[in-house]
């Protein structure tokens, strides 16, 4: 069971699971908003005493999830023209938008900068110059804040972007050379920094230990620079379970453990009107969406019973352990629906999507009440890196419907259409 699951009455999330299936049809996502509040208020409790929350959009961008939002989270991070695009058409205000990415262009950056874009994150001296003559062009000086790639990061990580050849940001070793050329730019001013090394980790000590990265890699960057910062962004880094056998993080272990270095980290003169980010994305939404498909059909085959389902990798890259899973391994899921006279006997079953590739798999040797034609199953942690996430058009199946339920409340949020 998901930590998610275990917050929420099993009986009544498969109601809405049910309900969500048989009006919106199958294969679809469904997101619960109470679950992201609740996350949200954990996260406010225990870290929010040192960090203000922005938002990954790339984890989900639905439109009506950002709409949601808007009220709630302090900032959202984009990190395309069209995630920009995304977030004012959810009426987000973009001075508190900042922009990622390590190949922004000309056409996606100058509407950004021109509506007022909250900060731009730099990836390189090249986007700086790109960056400075749009700003020169449109009369404006664009803040700007300096991505910055470690020389290291803990163990713990599911990926990580330091110590090794990356795309992201300025490599610590080449600031010295780079980051004055920055600085001298007239239609640019650093406001701060930001870093993102390490994403999915289940592990607090790798968590603190990279934030202490964090906080050495700005003071002394900081020093050099005589910059005093608007805003210090630490990439989050905290993970959420997928696999059963997973523990979720202890945020309160997390922040007793962090704190006093945080505390001595803020006392310190040149940050103490300094604003830290906590940037996250799958930590917030992953664990609060379920992904739904019904079986199509039981086969049996040399000795294995299998249950091909209407929603596959197509629908979820993810769970199929094709999004950068190294070892594959089932993600958590159930059969919606109580067997109430436990008459179904519980056997290990292959899950299987529509598509005519053996690299369709949602599940090996799930054991699970016995699966029938017409059931539903919902896979966990499905609120993050969904549809956008997954070859959606691959062989043409029907697009998965989107449904965002809030107090109960449940309407259509489906982005993608089959156009």
């Amino acid at each position: 069971m998901s930590a998610a699951w275990a917050d929420m009455d099993e009986a009544a999330l498969d109601r809405q699971l049910a309900e969500a299936a048989d009006r919106f049809g199958t294969p679809n996502y469904v997101y619960f908003t109470d679950q992201i509040e609740t996350r949200l208020n954990d996260l406010r409790d225990t870290l929010g005493r040192w960090f203000a929350i922005s938002y990954a959009v790339k984890s989900n961008p639905n439109p009506a999830l950002l709409g949601w939002m808007r009220d709630r989270l302090d900032y959202l991070d984009i990190s395309s023209g069209g995630e920009f695009t995304l977030s004012q058409q959810a009426g987000w205000n973009p001075a508190l938008i900042s922009f990622t990415g390590p190949a922004k262009r000309e056409f996606e950056l100058r509407p950004a900068i021109g509506n007022g874009l909250g900060e731009l994150v730099l990836e390189s001296l090249r986007e700086a110059k790109l960056a400075d003559a749009i700003a020169a062009d449109l009369g404006i000086t664009q803040p700007v804040l300096l991505r910055i790639a470690p020389d290291r990061v803990p163990r713990g990580f599911g990926d990580q972007m330091a110590g090794r050849p990356s795309a992201f940001g300025i490599d610590i070793e080449d600031a010295a050379e780079i980051i004055p050329q920055i600085a001298a730019l007239p239609h640019l001013r650093i406001i701060g920094l930001h870093i993102y090394s390490g994403t999915q980790s289940l592990k607090p000590e790798a968590i603190c230990e990279n934030w202490r990265i964090f906080i050495e890699i700005y003071r002394t960057l900081c020093d050099e620079l005589d910059l005093s910062p608007q805003k210090l962004v630490f990439g989050s880094g905290l993970g959420i379970p997928y696999h059963p056998g997973d523990a979720p993080l202890d945020l309160e272990g997390i922040a007793a453990e962090i704190g006093p270095d945080l505390d001595a980290f803020r006392a310190l003169p040149r940050f103490s009107k300094t604003r830290l980010v906590l940037e996250l994305g799958r930590f917030l939404v992953g664990p609060a969406g379920y992904f739904v498909t019904r079986v199509v059909s039981i086969k049996q085959s040399r000795g294995t019973r299998i249950a091909i389902c209407d929603g596959g990798l197509n629908n979820n890259l993810a769970a199929s352990g094709n999004f950068g899973m190294v070892i594959r391994r089932n993600y958590v899921m159930h059969r919606i629906g109580k067997d109430q006279n436990a008459s179904l006997p519980e056997e290990k079953q292959d899950i299987t999507g529509p598509l005519c590739t053996s690299i369709d798999r949602l599940g090996s040797a799930v054991t699970l009440p016995q699966l029938n034609e017409g059931d539903l199953i919902a896979v966990h942690a499905g609120g993050a890196y969904g549809p956008t996430a997954s070859p959606l058009y691959f062989i043409s199946h029907p697009m998965p419907s989107e449904i965002l339920v809030t107090g109960g409340q449940m309407i259509d949020a489906t982005r993608i259409g089959e156009s």
